[in-house]
């Protein structure tokens, strides 16, 4: 019987390690204490019990992505703490509660959880956000939305016009920081040029910028303000996390992911974002309406050649799938398209922006007849969405060219050096994983 019963002990034991049931190997052990590390603005405002926002009236600009660690919303807990005046809620594209598609809003509503005025920032900007600032009699307004960490990614271009708009009605600005889960020790791909300014892209920042939403709103203040609005900076304090360090895997910080919008379902959609995302300026499906967004790319005209051209690249820290599928909205809804799904296999080493070059530039030469870059006729002056994006024609003038990928890329460099000085100005953590 004692035989019996140590061998099914031992059984137990086995099966409990195999489906991770038992106890957690020492390097589960270390990975679950690094989880524990990393604390938000948010947190730390509240673990200093809003010391900074004490008289105020407070308004708040975020989205489903104001959450604390237990998924707690920071509205609904600042909305019952008798610490702190919340009297205002201000929604970005998609909402505040997040119920909006690509290019939508909730406009104005009284929140029924909280009961508090929620206003429609989205597409809003200068002398009339700046008046639904004051309509709102806020004092101070915080910042707090999980950034993609790419610059066509509009929420610090909500940011910036939030700023400028702030500056404008005389109120104090706060961001509440995050950490930017893609890239942070370095910045990546061109530099936008002012002449293609758009929601995209109001100022002169890298494609993937490699800085947390703290830094960048210390960056704006300096740099770019004193440009627009009334000419003056905003009164700007930020709430830095604590635990966070450059180049930490998001996975390792502990935080929730809470989708930031709903094409950015994970953190691997942010890792091959920024290049990926360049697909929206073109007549292929950048995954819009498949459980996989800018991970699944292709068109109707797209065969197995594209994957196995890509794969014969041999790019670093990244292999590519054959991959089908059928958009259930956006483009090519209902129509079967050939393409590839991207998966990154190593992320110290993948260069999201060069790989989408990669593939722009083998899309095109493969299916000539049929690739084509979206054109913008509502925008005669500057009609291609690829040059908004790219923040300026040289990626598609270059690829038209018929460039190699690595040509390409070295047409942003020296703009790209010159942002990478400017940055690292108003950098606030250390690299370093631990």
């Amino acid at each position: 019987m004692r035989t019996l019963l140590s061998r099914l002990t031992a059984l137990s034991t086995v099966a409990a390690l195999a489906f991770g049931l038992g106890a957690a190997s020492p390097e589960p052990q270390d990975h679950q204490q690094r989880r524990r590390d990393v604390q938000t603005g948010v947190q730390v405002l509240m673990a200093d019990r809003y010391a900074t926002l004490r008289g105020q009236k407070v308004g708040v600009i975020t989205n489903p992505t104001g959450v604390l660690p237990d998924l707690s919303h920071e509205v609904d807990v600042m909305a019952r703490s008798d610490e702190v005046d919340l009297v205002a809620v201000f929604g970005p594209e998609h909402g505040f509660r997040g119920t909006a598609q690509a290019g939508g809003s909730e406009g104005y509503y009284k929140d029924e959880q909280t009961g508090l005025p929620v206003y429609d920032t989205y597409l809003k900007s200068g002398q009339a956000l700046a008046d639904i600032f004051t309509r709102s009699g806020v004092d101070t307004i915080l910042f707090d939305i999980q950034d993609a960490g790419t610059r066509f990614y509009t929420y610090v271009w909500t940011m910036f016009d939030s700023m400028v708009a702030a500056a404008m009605a005389g109120k104090r600005f706060v961001v509440l920081d995050r950490p930017n889960p893609i890239m942070s020790e370095r910045a990546y791909g061109p530099v936008m040029t002012p002449e293609f300014a758009t929601f995209v892209g109001r100022e002169a920042i890298s494609q993937a910028h490699g800085m947390t939403v703290g830094e960048l709103a210390r960056l704006f203040n300096a740099e770019f303000l004193p440009r627009h609005g009334s000419g003056k900076k905003v009164d700007l304090a930020v709430v830095e996390m604590r635990g966070w360090r450059r180049g930490m895997p998001y996975e390792e910080t502990g935080l929730p992911w809470v989708p930031p919008s709903p094409n950015m379902p994970t953190v691997d959609t942010a890792v091959v974002y920024p290049g990926t995302g360049m697909f929206e300026g073109t007549n292929l499906s950048e995954g819009r309406g498949t459980t996989r967004p800018f991970e699944l790319v292709g068109a109707p005209y797209v065969d197995h050649r594209w994957g196995a051209e890509l794969n014969a690249l041999r790019l670093p820290g990244v292999r590519f799938r054959q991959a089908y599928f059928t958009p259930t909205f956006s483009k090519h809804v209902g129509k079967v398209c050939g393409g590839v799904q991207v998966y990154v296999t190593d992320r110290d080493r993948f260069d999201p922006i060069r790989t989408g070059v990669a593939m722009l530039v083998t899309a095109k030469r493969l299916y000539p007849a049929d690739f084509q870059w979206r054109y913008d006729s509502n925008d005669p002056a500057r009609p291609y969405w690829i040059d908004k994006l790219t923040g300026s024609p040289r990626v598609r003038a270059d690829i038209d060219a018929g460039k190699s990928p690595d040509e390409v890329a070295a047409g942003w460099a020296a703009q790209l050096r010159a942002f990478a000085d400017l940055r690292a100005k108003h950098l606030i953590y250390r690299g370093g994983r631990r």
